[in-house]
């Protein structure tokens, strides 16, 4: 490892997960299992993935804890807040994503994880009924509550860093509004206020971790740190936020597989994409409030990579539909259709179908691990902010849309900037263009 200004991975690094659901406990079951040998973290960057360092002589292939000092899966200790109050074993069982011969060997760590009472909004999930939820006189109370949870756990887990992960439901659509969100004063004086239009509860979340001293990661598509009150309090506090909504499979495949059509100069009619899935996502996203904002995230993809103003003729007039239907005998297995309508020589028609088989939250559980590992590595790195490198890992990358800033979706292009930011680090040169 090259001599870095990145401070070292001393101790233990909490890692507080909104949502004790099928995601988490994935998550959670799969890195216990992965430090007792009894499983891999396959799907993970951050234990798998190589990149190149130095040129011609100089050549290496390294991982990148070999750049640079990422926290060992050894010193990670969990803690959650959910609406229901059953224990990560219990849970683990209920969503029925592994199988128990997976999930029993670490039961009792398993066990010993209990969900702290969420802050929670009915409003903003209509269809989850949970009674584990804390009782607040306002937001800001909530958001105070959250404060003490975090230095409880903190406390009592004896942890030297901690990172919040949201891998809870989508919370339904919360439009930026310029009276409330672009300024950090206006955030809290609508906090105090109690209005509860503007300030989601994962926005407490986020404001609690940040003034806690701890990097926030938005893993659905809600609006929370996509705004810039919070890039204000991200900067005020000096610490590193990433979102939103981790890409996973669908969103992957068009993030990969645009380029391709992009790149061959084919021209493009229409990508039509459905999803069935059955799990306590696909249940709260069955209320239209609640799809919208998924919508919204998984339509920004297309039209960042194809674009019209570069390529006139073969992307001003492409028709882009996403859907998402909830279907229970699939429960956390989805499977996801892509309908693609292209153009070819002399504008002949062809078409490429996509069928993807995917577990949810299989796909999910390492880009938890990565987007943990490296945002913990971002702020011993003294970075703070929106962490745009970390845009390989999310659906709808954040970007400074109040500049006219355009989010990075290319698959490629993300990996790139990926690659560069572990470089850079690790106290080598960020080589790799990003054309």
């Amino acid at each position: 490892m090259k001599n870095s200004n990145v401070k070292p991975a001393e101790g233990k690094l909490g890692i507080m997960v909104v949502g004790n659901g099928a995601v988490a406990t994935t998550f959670m079951t799969g890195v216990l299992m992965a430090r007792r040998g009894l499983a891999k973290p396959i799907g993970s960057m951050t234990q798998y993935d190589k990149v190149r360092v130095g040129r011609g002589a100089d050549k290496k292939y390294l991982h990148y804890s070999d750049i640079v000092p990422l926290a060992n899966l050894n010193d990670i200790v969990f803690g959650c807040w959910d609406v229901y109050p059953q224990n990560a074993y219990q849970s683990a069982v209920y969503a029925e994503v592994l199988k128990r011969e997976d999930i029993e060997p670490v039961r009792e760590e398993l066990e010993k994880i209990v969900p702290m009472p969420a802050a929670f909004d009915k409003n903003y999930a209509k269809r989850l009924d949970g009674d584990n939820v804390k009782q607040c006189s306002n937001r800001w109370d909530m958001m105070e509550q959250l404060r003490q949870d975090i230095r409880n756990f903190k406390s009592a887990q004896q942890c030297d860093r901690v990172v919040v992960l949201w891998a809870a439901s989508t919370e339904i659509y919360v439009p930026v509004d310029e009276q409330v969100h672009y300024h950090l004063s206006d955030l809290e004086a609508a906090m105090k206020a109690d209005d509860r239009e503007h300030v989601a509860p994962s926005m407490c979340y986020a404001y609690a971790a940040l003034v806690e001293g701890c990097p926030f990661v938005m893993g659905a598509p809600n609006t929370t740190v996509d705004i810039p009150a919070m890039w204000e309090l991200a900067e005020k506090t000096q610490m590193p936020i990433a979102g939103k909504d981790f890409k996973t499979g669908q969103t992957l495949v068009k993030s990969g597989f645009a380029p391709i059509i992009g790149t061959r100069c084919l021209g493009l009619e229409g990508w039509f994409s459905t999803n069935i899935l059955g799990n306590r996502d696909g249940l709260v996203l069955d209320e239209p409030q609640n799809f919208r904002t998924k919508e919204v995230s998984k339509l920004s993809t297309l039209e960042t990579i194809l674009k019209a103003d570069e390529q006139p003729e073969l992307y001003s007039d492409y028709y882009h539909k996403v859907r998402i239907n909830y279907y229970p005998p699939r429960n956390d297995n989805k499977e996801s259709w892509d309908n693609i309508d292209i153009r070819g020589w002399m504008g002949y028609p062809m078409q490429i179908k996509i069928n993807f088989l995917c577990r949810d939250s299989i796909l999910a559980a390492p880009v938890c691990l990565d987007l943990c590992l490296l945002i913990d590595l971002a702020q011993r790195a003294g970075r703070c902010g929106t962490q745009r490198f970390l845009s390989f890992f999310l659906k709808s990358p954040m970007h400074d849309y109040t500049r006219g800033e355009e989010a990075v979706n290319h698959l490629y292009r993300q990996h790139t900037m990926l690659k560069n930011a572990i470089r850079e680090m690790g106290g080598y040169e960020a080589d790799e263009e990003i054309d």
